[in-house]
């Protein structure tokens, strides 16, 4: 599976670099690269730009994710759940490489409804992370990653389990209302639905203090 992900994301991102030298004639001098919270454009750069943020964000996405396992550290590394690593980081590319085709198409000149588009690719991709929190172990890298899940395994484990529930429902709620164009309550529902876990993870590690059941030190040796 791991071959067949590079291999699609190296096609992916070779298709984008090339449409980009296509159309490299056509692009304006100056493209949309930044929006405000309204999604109004607010920040422009030189056309070169688009390598950069186009295919050159899509080989870093395939970096970081070749780099991570290496990277972590003993006891805390992604090979415990190295399939489901392997998906969210896909995940990750997916919107990387949607973003980017937003934004290329914004610079061709074609007019773009940023608020619905962009948000709505971030719900849905919460949605399609939140369905595999529960199967992400302890790790410093992806993840509700707060001073208490990362100090008892037992509460990460609880807090994804947790996690996974209210990010598909904050991610499909946010898309849904996204849709119909109430953006500012779709973010609302995102944040309800990321922001949830932490708060929980703090609920349930005192609780487990309180009991005197956090037998795991802070820092594993």
């Amino acid at each position: 599976m791991t071959r067949r992900i590079l291999l699609l994301e190296l096609l992916v991102t070779a298709a984008a670099l090339a449409v980009a030298a296509f159309m490299w004639p056509h692009l304006p001098a100056l493209i949309p690269t930044h929006w405000d919270a309204h999604m109004r454009v607010n920040g422009y750069s030189p056309r070169w730009a688009i390598f950069l943020v186009g295919p050159g964000s899509m080989a870093a996405t395939m970096l970081l994710t070749a780099a991570q396992p290496w990277l972590s550290p003993r006891r805390f590394s992604v090979d415990a759940f190295q399939a489901t690593y392997r998906r969210v980081m896909l995940i990750l590319f997916a919107l990387v490489t949607w973003l980017y085709a937003l934004m290329f198409w914004s610079a061709l000149g074609h007019r773009v409804d940023a608020g619905r588009t962009v948000l709505g690719g971030i719900c849905l991709f919460i949605a399609l992370i939140g369905n595999l929190m529960g199967k992400v172990r302890r790790n410093f890298f992806i993840g509700v990653r707060t001073p208490w899940t990362l100090a008892n395994e037992r509460v990460w484990n609880a807090t994804h389990r947790f996690a996974a529930k209210t990010f598909v429902a904050g991610g499909l709620v946010g898309l849904a209302l996204t849709i119909v164009g109430l953006n500012g309550w779709a973010l609302a529902g995102l944040l309800t639905g990321a922001l949830a876990p932490v708060v929980y993870s703090l609920v349930n590690y005192k609780q487990l203090e309180r009991r005197g059941e956090l037998s795991e030190p802070l820092l594993p040796g």
